[in-house]
């Protein structure tokens, strides 16, 4: 068995980073940006004004000083002339600050009648302008790597970018294996249960940046596997999930060897999760994970997510993990990285008292992988233990 640090090394180097394609702004939110986006002008474009108010020359204007009001300007329609001593122009929001003018007046500071305003007594000292370029420049960054939120797509649009360049989703084939799985709405037999793990990897996988694709069932056979395999191609990414240990019906192994696979790994030394293998079939890694449902989600976020981080041209590390301080004493722990699941709550990290790996139940009510490192002794209640967020 190895370490999981070490199958991380391994998986990593079965990965590289994706091809890089173009795609339309408004399909960017959630993708790697995976090149640098230069703006091409600056925002604003020209002072403006940040307030509703009266666009005046007079930066030094007092309380009671009056003023003619000679023309509008607006956002999106400027006022085309200068605005001279004692003049004044109707100004709102975002509009270009007129050629001239030096301050804005806010409307509430103001008393017009007719074409003349005057200035109130509780006149604020601020210009209320936006300097040009005071947002970005042409030329600043919108650097990668990173994934785009929101605000991030709201900032390249004001850049004027309408396709930005972005990393390929990882293509990851999903194959459940087993004699005793049958699909989700299925009427199973005495002997069988509802595949679980391929949906909950689904959704794991796509969250972190991939398109996920579930192929059928893989049967305990040669035949099933091997055509499971075929439908397989053209992933970057090659999952199984169940068969991966030694019994006599676990055939993942055998088959996959046959077809080609250049074997990296096989059992790390963790809970839940110890028959994980690791390889290259072709063109595609490949991981062939536990069938236990919980230990299948554990090696999701522990080895899977970071693989998909590294296709994704965001770097090369483990899960990051946060420290909590423990609610509840933990006995010494045995000679296996131990994952397990765990609430914060307000008093801290609280251990499930239940840590089978077949028990999703518990999974679905955890938020955190509380991490226990080999032969890590006993730990006391208000200690601080490292986990992961799940």
């Amino acid at each position: 068995m190895i370490s999981v640090h070490e199958a991380l090394d391994h998986l990593f180097g079965l990965v590289s980073p994706l091809d890089i394609e173009n795609v339309a702004l408004a399909e960017a939110a959630g993708r790697v940006l995976a090149r640098d986006v230069k703006a091409v002008r600056d925002q604003p474009p020209f002072a403006a004004s940040a307030m509703d108010g009266y666009a005046i020359g007079d930066a030094a204007a007092a309380p009671g000083a009056t003023f003619t009001v000679i023309g509008e300007a607006a956002a999106g329609h400027g006022f085309a002339g200068t605005v001279g001593p004692g003049e004044a122009v109707r100004i709102f929001t975002g509009a270009p600050l007129p050629a001239g003018a030096a301050r804005v007046v806010m409307q509430e500071d103001v008393t017009r009648d007719g074409s003349r305003i005057t200035l109130g007594d509780r006149l604020d000292a601020k210009d209320h302008v936006r300097p040009a370029g005071s947002d970005f420049r042409a030329g600043d960054l919108v650097q990668a790597p990173r994934v785009l939120r929101p605000a991030d797509v709201a900032l390249l649009a004001s850049m004027n970018a309408a396709t930005v360049p972005v990393r390929r989703r990882p293509e990851v084939a999903l194959i459940a294996t087993g004699d005793e799985l049958v699909m989700p709405g299925a009427d199973p037999g005495p002997d069988q249960i509802i595949a679980s793990n391929s949906f909950g990897l689904k959704a794991l996988l796509e969250e972190a940046g991939a398109h996920a694709r579930l192929l059928p069932i893989a049967r305990d056979s040669v035949a099933s596997l091997s055509t499971a395999f075929d439908l397989a191609k053209g992933a970057d990414l090659i999952v199984t999930i169940g068969g991966a240990s030694v019994g006599d019906h676990d055939l993942v192994g055998k088959v996959a060897g046959d077809l080609g696979m250049e074997r990296a790994f096989y059992k790390v030394a963790m809970r839940p999760g110890k028959p994980l293998m690791a390889g290259r079939m072709g063109d595609a890694a490949m991981v062939g994970l536990p069938g236990n449902p919980v230990s299948a989600m554990v090696c999701g976020h522990v080895f899977v997510v970071p693989m998909i981080t590294a296709m994704l041209g965001l770097g090369t590390a483990p899960a990051p993990r946060r420290t909590a301080r423990l609610a509840a004493a933990l006995p010494a722990n045995g000679p296996r990285e131990h994952y397990m699941r765990a609430r914060l709550t307000s008093e801290g990290l609280l251990p499930e008292a239940r840590q089978d790996s077949a028990l999703l139940g518990v999974l679905a009510v955890s938020n955190a992988l509380l991490v226990r490192a080999a032969d890590d002794p006993a730990r006391a209640e208000g200690e601080m233990v490292e986990y992961l967020p799940i």
